[in-house]
């Protein structure tokens, strides 16, 4: 058992021993460590303005990625360096390229949201130097400027790129040395208290599964994109909470399907959605911030059973399934059958998503939509997961999913039958939207009434109808919406 929580901070290591289960990333550098450069704007993940960068050992060795660190746990930074702006430095300790850039081209107007904004660039400047303007927009979905200056900044970050000095960044030339100091850092189960608080850091997922099996209750926390606002916005005690978002990483390709692990983020799936699942790529960049894909876990979106969840109506319109773990047993079952009621799933005491299995079937129309206030950044108030067969004209399959429509991630059963065993043509999907009505019987809130709600999902049956018979109309339709910004 490691005595204590051991991180990088900036060129610095920490040990604490006295760490609280609610204790923020952010607080620690402002408090604590008088790193103000970190600001706190909205306690949610949502502005952008707390973005530092956090590096952390992976399979693909040790990798740098923006998160939000003001609903990131202080006790989820184990064995990971964290990089705030104070940290950034050009050659000779002049400003670095992105910060000189962001002056040269005027990026800065009030400028509480810049640090943020640096980071999230800086991210950006090391992993893809190349970047377009689309690469940029995406980078800086998670990043909110109330003085609307996007376009300086986007101009800054293109003058970034092309100004290059990445051989020479300190991150860059540093990068095995901070690898060993943190694999030094990686020795057991860490137990952290304060006060009355406890925070658990598993060694592995069979020392999670002990975990569990002798404190059923818990608290799981993976990215902590949702736990975060528990703590920040609704006060709530978490403790005891067991950290896991190191843990079930692996991803494998086999029997014609994609095996993810449950601590897989977005992020990490990403790639395997762009070959495997071209057509969700585009929904997949939807979820949330780059900030929130860097943090959330699959497993977590999941496990947490939310109906307004990214990940599930997509997941089961493809057939997937879960595998759940309870001490050495496990058992797999659909994805749509762990959705029981509102704040209800499948799960027992003790229990966890250890696995998803998502089939690929190369003949299948896939489509995927989030229906959203704003487009980057926004929680969901419809989504939508398509999954159609068709062979000699004729659909043989289709499995279609809502979120936002039910009290769980749910199939719309009579919208399917519509469709099942029809001809591919626009009158069976106009049929579909017909039916689907009398599948859900959806709640108003301040996200949308009932009344869109079902208006929005009939109209889906009508646009996946125009994508698939029209080549081209996705991408279309995605411009004029603004694809990424």
């Amino acid at each position: 058992m490691t005595p204590g929580l051991r991180f990088l901070l900036n060129d610095q290591e920490v040990c604490l021993t006295e760490v609280g289960a609610a204790d923020t990333l952010l607080d620690h550098l402002r408090i604590a460590r008088r790193l103000t450069g970190t600001k706190e704007g909205c306690a949610e993940g949502d502005c952008g303005a707390c973005t530092v960068l956090l590096g952390r050992l992976t399979d693909r060795g040790l990798i740098y990625e923006p998160i939000n660190a003001c609903i990131r746990f202080l006790a989820s930074c184990h064995a990971c360096h964290i990089v705030t702006v104070e940290h950034l430095k050009g050659p000779e300790g002049k400003l670095h390229p992105v910060q000189q850039a962001m002056v040269d081209h005027h990026g800065s107007q009030c400028g509480f949201c810049t640090p943020g904004i640096v980071m999230s660039l800086y991210g950006l400047w090391m992993t893809n130097p190349d970047a377009t303007v689309t690469d940029i927009e995406t980078a800086l979905q998670g990043n909110l400027c109330r003085c609307t200056g996007y376009e300086p900044i986007i101009k800054a970050a293109l003058a970034a790129g092309q100004a290059g000095g990445q051989a020479h960044d300190a991150l860059i030339l540093e990068r095995e040395a901070v690898a060993d100091r943190l694999r030094a850092m990686q020795s057991g189960r860490v137990t952290l208290t304060k006060g009355q608080e406890q925070a658990v850091i598993p060694a592995d997922t069979d020392d999670l599964a002990q975990i569990l099996s002798e404190n059923p209750k818990a608290t799981l926390v993976a990215g902590a994109t949702d736990v975060g606002l528990w703590v920040t916005k609704f006060l709530r005690d978490i403790s005891p909470a067991v950290f896991i978002g190191h843990l079930m990483k692996d991803i494998q390709v086999k029997d014609g399907a994609l095996h993810l692990g449950a601590g897989v983020t977005y992020s990490e799936a990403a790639p395997l959605i762009a070959e495997h699942l071209p057509d969700a790529h585009d929904y997949w960049l939807r979820i949330g911030g780059w900030q929130v894909r860097n943090m959330g876990t699959i497993g977590a979106n999941i496990a947490n059973g939310s109906p307004i969840g990214d990940t599930p109506p997509l997941l089961i319109a493809l057939g997937a399934q879960i595998v759940l773990r309870k001490g050495d047993k496990r058992r797999q079952i659909a994805l749509e059958d762990f959705f029981v009621d509102y704040g209800k799933q499948d799960r027992a005491a003790g229990e966890f998503v250890e696995r998803i299995i998502i089939p690929i079937r190369p003949q299948t129309r896939i489509a995927a939509y989030k229906i959203s206030k704003r487009r980057d950044s926004d929680i969901t108030a419809v989504a939508a997961g398509f999954s159609v067969i068709v062979e000699n004209g004729t659909i043989t399959q289709a499995r279609i999913a809502f979120g936002g429509m039910a009290a769980t991630p749910k199939r719309a059963a009579r919208a399917e039958a519509a469709l099942q065993g029809k001809p591919f043509t626009e009158d069976s999907f106009v049929d579909a939207a017909r039916a689907v009505a009398d599948d859900f019987q959806p709640l108003s809130d301040w996200r949308a009434s009932a009344d869109y709600r079902r208006m929005v999902a009939g109209n889906l049956f009508r646009r996946f109808w125009l994508e698939q018979s029209e080549p081209g109309l996705p991408v279309r339709l995605n411009q004029a919406v603004g694809a990424h910004a």
